[in-house]
């Protein structure tokens, strides 16, 4: 039957091999993960081969189990200090750096197993339970050598810390930190305590418990450098401690009822467990193709626009030439056939703006520069532009704009623009015959800017989904052409710099009203 020290013990080995199972399974590959996954093993053994120095029954296994303690501290020390030369970022090995150590921590690992009395003298049984008797040479060999790997790890790790900026320096300071202190404490109990001058190894079980705190921090910061998911991780080490636990109280049960029903609860958790962490990499890995799909969407919607908007830009290019003139001997059909390319290819121009819009939108991307400008004068520029639209429609453009005035917002004047181009725009799209009017005015401490027509109008049960992605307010519209997103992203636009967007109608075929407003500056 385990004791309490010893059951600490086992739980410290469990979780430290737990540790190293999550750690191999995020990335094997990489030199750092590998050496902390011998580290974390070899803590491990070192806390299962002090419960073996206690338990067992015969004085050869719990000498020998004593003597395997010391070689995992070895194991521990070395993989430690060549741990600091790959994190936070890897760097190349002296070959002088890997062998020597490794050599020496080989040498007096067969002098231990093949000299009884080597650092390891006797086993003797005391009050508290078993302690050891160490020969003064061999403690002196064992502690130099430690002391330079561990330490000498250490002080490489904080070397680096003090040259490191950004996360790499946080990070550096997690692990350096905790290990500094607790490396320290386990160096107090379980060399300095049972050494031949003091003699006192009651502590020495300590010794893994302060282990634990190494393995957290460093796994804490070797998730943070997005090895693997942290959400998996943390998962699978809750749900190991829970097995943990109710493992050891079904083994620590005070009579067979208990420990019955501890069995029960252990097989539950095992199942409940593992159905869990089962599910959370299931969603783990969907959110993360889902990620990756739509940021391959957003990419290739962004290289497909850049693409597009080229040859369309030359196309309006030409077509501007024989408008305006340049172009001699242009006959009135042909300017007319070049306004309508012209204004067409404004139309996939606006809408290759909305999807890159979008895309950005969806990738984080999208950042506003607010500064003070006139509404009257944006609005009224903007609207000037939208004439020639509207004529080649047979379409009226009023503009009910006092400029005498200043009616001044804090905004991202590019953005607004572009919600007025597209509100006018559409306005024209959904007009047959009368026109669209563009007004802006003071609504007491709110400058309003308001774009009225005459078309179809809206439905009252559409008004509620208008501003929502890819809604449209009547599929049977004059022109077709549209992405549905347009509303969408200038409602996200306008509440994103402070504003309010809405739309009102009295009905079908009774034209519709889109208002701006924002707050006077």
């Amino acid at each position: 039957m385990l004791n309490i020290t010893n059951s600490i013990l086992l739980m410290t080995a469990l979780f430290n091999a737990g540790s190293m199972i999550v750690l191999l399974r995020g990335n094997v590959r990489r030199r750092e993960n590998a050496l902390f996954a011998i580290f974390l093993a070899a803590l491990s053994i070192w806390a299962l081969a002090l419960i073996g120095s206690q338990v067992t029954n015969s004085y050869i296994a719990s000498l020998y189990s004593t003597k395997a303690s010391y070689i995992a501290a070895l194991v521990i020390g070395v993989t430690y200090y060549l741990f600091s030369y790959s994190f936070p970022r890897s760097e190349a090995f002296p070959r002088s750096a890997v062998w020597i150590p490794t050599l020496a921590v080989l040498l007096f690992s067969v002098v231990l197993l093949v000299d009884p009395s080597f650092l390891t003298q006797a086993i003797v049984q005391y009050e508290w339970g078993r302690g050891v008797q160490l020969d003064l040479q061999g403690y002196l060999t064992f502690a130099l050598l430690f002391g330079a790997l561990f330490v000498g790890g250490i002080a490489r790790l904080w070397a680096k810390y003090l040259v490191a900026s950004g996360i790499e320096r946080t990070q550096l300071l997690v692990i350096v930190g905790s290990v500094t202190i607790a490396g320290a404490a386990g160096i107090f109990y379980n060399l300095i305590l049972p050494s031949p001058f003091l003699n006192n190894a009651k502590y020495i079980w300590t010794g893994p418990l302060f282990t634990t705190c190494i393995a957290i921090a460093v796994m804490y910061s070797v998730f943070r450098l997005q090895l693997f998911n942290a959400k998996v991780m943390i998962t699978e080490l809750l749900i190991g401690l829970l097995w943990i636990t109710t493992f050891l109280r079904t083994i620590l049960a005070a009579n067979q009822t208990e420990q019955m029903f501890n069995g029960l609860l252990f097989v539950l958790s095992l199942a409940i467990g593992s159905l869990l962490v089962r599910s959370v990499r299931t969603e783990v890995r969907s959110r993360e193709e889902i990620q990756r799909l739509s940021e391959e969407k957003s990419e290739f919607m962004t290289f497909a626009s850049h693409e597009i908007r080229n040859p369309i830009t030359a196309m309006r290019g030409y077509a501007s030439l024989i408008v305006d003139g340049t172009v001699d001997h242009a006959s009135p059909e042909v300017k007319a056939v070049a306004q309508k390319i012209l204004i067409g290819g404004n139309d996939v121009l606006n809408l290759i703006a909305q999807f890159l819009s979008k895309s950005k939108m969806e990738l984080g991307q999208i950042s506003y520069n607010s500064a003070p400008f006139d509404l009257a004068a944006a609005a009224s520029s903007i609207a000037d532009g939208y004439v020639p639209h509207a004529q080649l429609r047979g379409l009226t453009l009023e503009k009910k704009i006092d400029e005498s005035h200043q009616y001044t917002i804090k905004a991202d004047e590019g953005k607004v623009k572009e919600v007025i181009g597209n509100l006018i725009d559409n306005s024209l799209k959904y007009t047959v015959h009368g026109g669209v009017t563009v007004a802006v005015e003071r609504h007491g401490v709110a400058v309003r800017l308001t774009i009225s027509d005459t078309g179809v109008g809206i439905a009252p049960e559409t008004l509620p989904h208008l501003f929502k992605k890819f809604s449209r307010a009547d599929a049977q519209k004059v022109n077709l052409l549209g992405t549905g997103v347009g509303l969408y992203l200038a409602k996200t636009f306008i509440e994103a710099m402070g504003g309010r967007i809405w739309a009102e109608s009295d009905g079908k075929d009774k034209g519709s009203r889109f208002i701006l407003e924002f707050p006077t500056q």
